[in-house]
């Protein structure tokens, strides 16, 4: 089981941006000590609880601070920048930390139609992703003779592609073009095995893969106890109910009963959201994800665990570590 690890550099209550940034590079290098295949952050705009806006600036500062783990993008939202913009920054990425640059690629703005103004886009642009993507390939790739823009740096540099996506959409596109593709379950699953199955069934090899490959993402709260996690878990529980109510504001506390905090109404919808989320003791934790590998196969999970003390978060990631090579040890020996 191959695991990775999706930061969005959450501020916490009572925290500033630097803590948390901070704090997001504390959680790289321990994620690269325990063996994580990669570390992503994802471009969010005009959220007080989340300090990667500048994602490409983010990602420098992460890839600076360690020396072996994968660092990308999940995602940078390509409606809102030019792929010439994009590929220069990822290209200059590339150049300083060749080898271990990804970039995910997202069609939706990560943010309200207020600040989408703020950022000079349109919903309109969306409808250009696919022939964004294009040009973002092509401007990554080795320049032609006779090429008139050219990303300087970036040309050359062939910084690998995925595509990101919730919907049908976003698997048919990663098909097409034979690019691998990562699957936001961690917060909307409803398509979840829909998207998976078209992205395998109509994939077409490419010259950056022969095969489909999947990413799925997930949520997870481990801690020594099942009632230890459940109440990690109540931070993004709360934070997810915070959304329904229109404030998307930071990251509180755990609470000891989050029965006193939500609704029923509100419960239904978070729960259906966070249907991929595992909490749970290491044997709890164990026995959920592999159910969940069994039925998803994914290639790969990437993991966000938005837990608001930073030590929890870290012994978090630990215990996902130890249950995932003990997972994968199960599978190797019946195979």
């Amino acid at each position: 089981m191959k695991l990775s690890v999706l930061d969005l550099a959450f501020v916490g209550e009572g925290e500033t941006p630097r803590e948390a940034l901070h704090h997001s590079l504390d959680l790289a290098r321990h994620a690269e000590k325990l063996g994580y295949e990669r570390f992503w952050l994802a471009e969010h705009h005009n959220m007080i609880g989340i300090a990667s806006a500048a994602t490409s600036v983010v990602i420098g500062y992460i890839a600076a601070g360690t020396s072996r783990i994968r660092v990308g993008a999940g995602g940078i939202m390509l409606p809102n920048h030019s792929p010439l913009v994009i590929a220069e920054q990822f290209g200059t990425l590339e150049t300083l930390y060749p080898g271990r640059i990804d970039l995910g690629l997202g069609r939706a703005p990560g943010t309200d139609q207020v600040t989408l103004r703020a950022l000079r886009r349109s919903y309109e642009s969306a409808e250009n992703f696919p022939q964004d993507v294009l040009e973002l390939q092509a401007l990554l790739a080795p320049a032609g003779e006779n090429q008139m823009v050219r990303a300087v740096p970036g040309s050359g540099t062939n910084v690998p592609l995925w595509i990101l996506g919730s919907s049908l959409f976003g698997a048919k596109l990663a098909a097409m073009l034979g690019l691998p593709y990562a699957f936001a379950s961690h917060f909307a699953p409803q398509a979840m095995e829909q998207a998976l199955s078209v992205y395998r069934s109509e994939f077409v090899p490419s010259g950056v893969i022969d095969k489909p490959y999947a990413i799925v993402g997930a949520n997870v709260f481990a801690a020594d106890t099942d009632a230890e996690a459940k109440r990690l878990a109540t931070s993004l529980q709360m934070r997810f109910t915070g959304m329904l109510r229109g404030d998307r504001g930071l990251t509180q506390p755990p609470i000891d009963d989050i029965e006193t905090y939500w609704t029923p109404m509100e419960k239904a919808r978070v729960q259906e959201m966070l249907r991929c989320t595992f909490i749970g003791a290491p044997e709890t934790l164990e026995r959920q994800l592999s159910e969940f590998a069994r039925t998803v196969k994914p290639d790969e999970i990437i993991v966000s665990s938005s837990i608001y003390d930073h030590a929890a978060r870290l012994k978090s990631y630990e215990i996902l570590a130890e249950v995932g090579a003990r997972i994968s040890a199960g599978e190797a020996a019946c195979v």
